[in-house]
């Protein structure tokens, strides 16, 4: 008998599961926003100027599409986490007014005392409502009985998932047992107040016994044939089953799930900055503070490379190729730190301690960063970014490609000046394996966890790390 062929479902299965309560936390969030600021416009000039009332529409706007983003509206494990994000999520749209202020030229319409208040005032606002939703919410949860609910799996995934539901006040869960993959020693399941009532393949009359109303599948990747079996046992069974996939032990690199013609797709590898407005704010953010900086460093630039010039012969700048955004190459600006020579065997040796080549003055720019200043014109070109995993030369990168764990990964961003991996130390030689995986894991941490908000965290914390000792 022929196979059926594939049909779209009648309804999307990626369900969009915004509650009352999420909708009702997006109008007290625009309230908090509005209010004040019109509030305070009026207070410092009798009247609400036009100025502020667009600013107001475009504040809201860039908060839908902020917000949702940035999961503002996640149910959170606690009020610290929300509060947190919620911040967050509000620096970026501050920045994002500020950025638009400055190209449409209209900053010296607005009050900086309204400005500051409103700032302050509007995110403590949003702040108390997003407390005061989740007490409510609270309250009328702990008047009902919580779900009983049996979790399949003792891996990773469902410790993961056991403690998240447990101690998250937004859901109407509770995991009460889990059930192994077989019989035997469960020593590794260390989950408080959850423990493990039987096996998988005695599921019915464990459900059956203790009264549960929803099912966790969260079974290793090995074992993923086994969910449709599973779901098959329990329909007869009237339980809710919800199948948590085992994605997370293969390597992903910023993750999401979409749907196509009523199709769910789980991405697991994507660059998160190829298109829309996430790449855009970040090239605005890039040349906007490129321009800034090289302004303000040109005087540190003239005098570098007036001494380049002095101390030894050669150019000034120093170009080399390195792969970029996809394994493209581009030619890196750097200021010249070594006296001119030439690598036998066409090798490239990493500097070192005590390196003779370096020069006297090539020392001290590399100690301070110096030499890199002139990739700002990279970032102006577009070939760099201010913030990224740090590009390595070409011959670096052919050695440590089959070397270390998804090294070439990196690549599925724009190198930056500075990126996560030199902020927490790891910069300079890598005389070992061991020290480019950890430069790695934290180029890949970058790329999973990407924001506005990291960017500006990572820049602000460079210059404590520009003295590191690890970089000569």
């Amino acid at each position: 008998m022929a196979e059926n062929p594939i049909r779209a479902p009648s309804r999307r299965l990626l369900q969009n599961h915004d509650t009352l309560v999420v909708w009702a936390q997006r109008l007290l969030n625009v309230t908090a926003v509005v209010v004040p600021l019109l509030l305070l416009a009026e207070w410092r000039d009798a009247e609400v100027k036009d100025n502020y009332r667009y600013m107001a529409v475009v504040a809201v706007l860039l908060m839908l599409v902020i917000y949702q983003n940035s999961g503002v509206y996640r149910r959170f494990s606690g009020p610290l986490e929300g509060v947190q994000q919620l911040a967050r999520a509000w620096g970026v749209l501050v920045m994002a007014l500020g950025v638009v202020a400055f190209f449409t030229k209209t900053a010296e319409e607005f009050s900086r005392s309204v400005l500051l208040l409103w700032v302050l005032i509007a995110f403590a606002l949003q702040a108390f409502f997003y407390l005061l939703v989740l007490a409510i919410f609270n309250r009328i949860q702990g008047r009902s009985e919580r779900v009983p609910s049996l979790l399949l799996g003792t891996g990773p995934l469902a410790d993961h998932l056991a403690r998240s539901i447990n101690r998250n006040p937004w859901l109407p869960d509770r995991i009460c047992g889990v059930l192994s993959e077989h019989a035997g020693d469960n020593s590794h399941w260390k989950v408080p107040g959850v423990p493990v009532v039987g096996t998988t393949v005695e599921v019915v009359d464990i459900v059956r016994s203790m009264g549960i109303r929803r099912v966790y599948v969260a079974l290793p990747l090995r074992l993923t044939h086994h969910v449709d079996h599973v779901q098959g046992l329990l329909f007869d069974c009237n339980v809710d089953v919800i199948w948590a996939p085992d994605i997370f032990s293969l390597n992903l690199l910023n993750h999401s799930v979409r749907e196509v013609a009523g199709i769910p797709l789980v991405t697991l590898s994507e660059t998160p900055l190829i298109s829309g407005g996430r790449a855009f704010l970040k090239m605005l953010m890039d040349r906007i503070v490129a321009v800034l900086a090289l302004l303000a460093l040109s005087p540190v630039m003239l005098l570098a490379a007036l001494a380049i010039k002095l101390d030894s012969e050669g150019p000034v700048f120093f170009r080399q190729p390195r792969h970029g955004w996809d394994g493209r190459e581009f030619n890196v600006l750097k200021f010249r730190s070594m006296v001119v020579h030439q690598e036998s065997g066409g090798t490239l040796t990493q500097a070192q301690k005590q390196d003779a080549r370096i020069t006297s003055v090539g020392r001290f720019i590399r100690r301070t960063s110096i030499d890199e200043l002139p990739q700002l014109f990279n970032v102006l070109e577009g070939s760099m970014s201010l913030v990224g995993p740090r590009p390595h030369a070409i011959a670096h990168n052919e050695f440590y490609s089959d070397k270390v764990n998804a090294y070439l990964a990196r690549h599925r961003i724009k190198p930056g000046m500075t990126g996560l991996a030199q902020i927490r130390g790891h910069r300079g030689e890598t005389d070992s394996l061991e020290k480019m995986q950890m430069r790695v894991e934290s180029d890949l941490e970058y790329i999973n966890n990407w924001s506005p908000w990291l960017d500006l965290k990572i820049l602000m914390l460079t210059p404590f790390a520009l003295f590191s000792r690890n970089a000569y």
